[in-house]
């Protein structure tokens, strides 16, 4: 046998779901044939040893990058979404950031793991996985006011690549940063497990049981910080013509807004730095 053959056969036994978990049969077999067991442990009880640390990082790295989610789901019912999600989905990637990428889509094919409101689920992982994104995507140099001074209606802007755009039917901004600031708290030793397990039950009852809301938003970075800001439904629209390469005049000409306003939000998202250049664009 090779390393490499060793490796990936290690690799496998390592990586297999926790629930196909099998204490004799061809799982024990290959254990043998992979570890030697020694005075205290089986061949296979000692390679469970890897096996476990391995799953249950991937499930704290789950639980880190989704603490929304969790907050609707409850931490039972999360830890079985996110056990059937890995063994369907298993990291194809070097960093565990990318860990929840395919979340989304999964959830909307696996409905019954998403409790009783699918969509507030849903909504709550595009969020977070646009949190994930505007944490450590990259960052273009911004447009400067020297680079706006002529609007011309042939121009186009590129938005910085960290920015995601959401359309969201439920206000889960609102929920997520209270979620956080409860384990956040949690987390300094300023509330118990038990105490902190019951104000966000509490924060989440008061939320899954409102009505949707139509919430625009973008989720960029200042500063190495990540912010929601919301957005008015016609703010939203601009910028997402923008995004998909439409000229100026397009972006904005079937908008009823006053100039003033047009300017005022254009304004505004230049002094956070959203605007960078689009190649091959034609500026005026």
């Amino acid at each position: 046998m090779t390393l490499l053959e060793l490796q990936r056969r290690m690799g496998g036994v390592i990586m297999a779901p926790l629930a196909r978990r099998n204490s004799g049969g061809p799982e024990r077999k290959e254990a043998e044939a992979l570890v030697k067991p020694n005075s205290r442990l089986t061949s296979l009880e000692r390679l469970d040893i890897y096996r476990r640390s391995y799953w249950y990082r991937l499930l704290d790295s789950l639980y880190d990058d989704f603490p929304g989610l969790c907050g609707i789901l409850g931490r039972r019912a999360f830890n079985r979404l996110s056990e059937a999600y890995l063994a369907d989905c298993p990291s194809q990637s070097f960093t565990m950031r990318d860990l929840g990428s395919r979340l989304w889509d999964w959830l909307r094919d696996h409905a019954e793991y998403g409790g009783t409101n699918l969509t507030l689920a849903l909504d709550m992982v595009q969020l977070e996985w646009a949190h994930i994104e505007a944490f450590d995507s990259a960052a273009q140099k911004p447009l400067g006011p020297e680079d706006l001074l002529e609007l011309g209606p042939e121009m186009k802007f590129g938005l910085q690549p960290h920015i995601t755009l959401l359309k969201l039917q439920y206000p889960v901004d609102d929920l997520r940063i209270r979620v956080q600031a409860a384990s956040d708290q949690g987390r300094s030793g300023a509330a118990s497990n038990a105490v902190l397990r019951r104000r966000e039950r509490g924060i989440v009852h008061k939320y899954s049981a409102l009505r949707p809301e139509p919430t625009f938003l973008a989720v960029h970075r200042v500063n190495f910080s990540v912010y929601y800001r919301r957005l008015a439904a016609n703010e939203f629209r601009i910028l997402d013509a923008l995004r998909r390469g439409s000229h100026l005049e397009e972006a904005i000409g079937l908008l009823e807004e006053s100039h003033e306003m047009v300017e005022t939000w254009f304004s505004s998202w230049s002094r956070l730095g959203w605007f960078c250049r689009v190649a091959n664009s034609k500026e005026v």
